[in-house]
């Protein structure tokens, strides 16, 4: 079987399916329309997020039988084609579920003790400790909305914090003693810390908004390792200055690109949204790296692996 390799991962993935018997060849710099003109002669592809997989490309891909996505998130392949052309979907998210839910806590961990606002005044000079007190994740409820992967490895971090720990996911009965499925009436009431570990769906697309943050009975703080356009920026922002959201961590935003590689060149191409957001001392981001650690590209690439020879060797 010949696959394609259209991003660069972990040297352990082309070489464990050469030894395996899998014929490899890889494109980092083809155009879409290009490596659409000579799909058809692989089996499989190998992808991270370079360019979407769509109908188009697919109808092109006459022998494939696979496509391996280095990664948790499907939304760049059209799974529903996929599917009828009887093209199986391999993704990660058990590769690097350890390592978003160690970003969450981390995030959670450094706007409660304002460690940035520190860090930048110590750095200024100033040695303000009245200023940068902290709060403590004792005591308080952790809502998670997304139950998967991603929700279950966040909610295992805060086994050692003394938390009550509540998940709402649309599958009924999750099996998991780290938290407690409840609807989410229960969880607009008692939630303090809100994380978020969906897929980007049609049904998360906009998810928090206004009418949606508006629910909640108390002031909270908002997590968000998931995917960008869960969260309506301009809403978040304007939840921010009102105090109905107390700091948010975003590992993700609203305006990213598809292919999670960049976002703007230059400060005046953002939203005004965006570019308020950024002036909030409450809000700490990072470039959508949660679950990009040295170990995990290690552990994506072999979930791949394993997952590619256990159904074609």
């Amino acid at each position: 079987m010949k696959i394609l390799h259209l991003d660069t991962n972990h040297p352990l993935l082309i070489d464990q399916l050469t030894e395996a018997g899998f014929h490899n060849e890889e494109d980092y710099t083809s155009s879409k329309t290009e490596v659409e003109a000579k799909i058809a002669n692989y089996d499989g592809i190998v992808i991270r997020s370079r360019f979407a997989i769509d109908q188009s490309f697919l109808g092109n891909a006459k022998n494939l039988k696979f496509i391996g996505r280095v990664g948790a998130g499907l939304e760049n392949i059209d799974t529903d084609y996929a599917a009828k052309k009887g093209i199986q979907l391999f993704n990660a998210p058990e590769g690097n579920r350890n390592a978003v839910g160690e970003h969450a806590l981390g995030m959670i961990l450094s706007l409660f003790n304002k460690l940035n606002q520190a860090n930048q005044s110590v750095r200024d000079g100033k040695w303000l400790r009245e200023e940068h007190r902290g709060i403590e994740l004792d005591g308080k409820t952790v809502g998670i909305i997304g139950y998967g992967n991603m929700g279950r490895a966040f909610a295992r971090k805060l086994r050692g914090f003394t938390v009550e720990v509540i998940c709402y996911d649309i599958k009924n009965d999750v099996e998991n003693s780290d938290a407690t499925q409840v609807e989410l009436e229960e969880l607009f009431e008692k939630t303090d810390v809100l994380s978020l570990h969906t897929p980007e769906t049609p049904q998360t697309i906009g998810m928090i908004n206004k009418a949606f943050i508006d629910k909640f009975k108390k002031p909270f703080w908002l997590i968000n390792t998931a995917r960008g356009k869960s969260v309506v920026t301009e809403d978040l922002v304007d939840a921010l200055q009102n105090k109905q959201i107390l700091g948010a961590g975003l590992d993700v935003l609203e305006y990213e690109k598809s292919s999670f590689e960049n976002l703007f060149t230059s400060k005046k191409e953002m939203p005004e949204a965006l570019q308020a957001l950024m002036q909030l001392d409450n809000v700490l981001l990072s470039p959508h790296v949660a679950g990009w650690t040295v170990e995990s590209k290690e552990k994506l690439a072999q979930t791949i692996v394993d997952k590619i020879k256990a159904q074609f060797c």
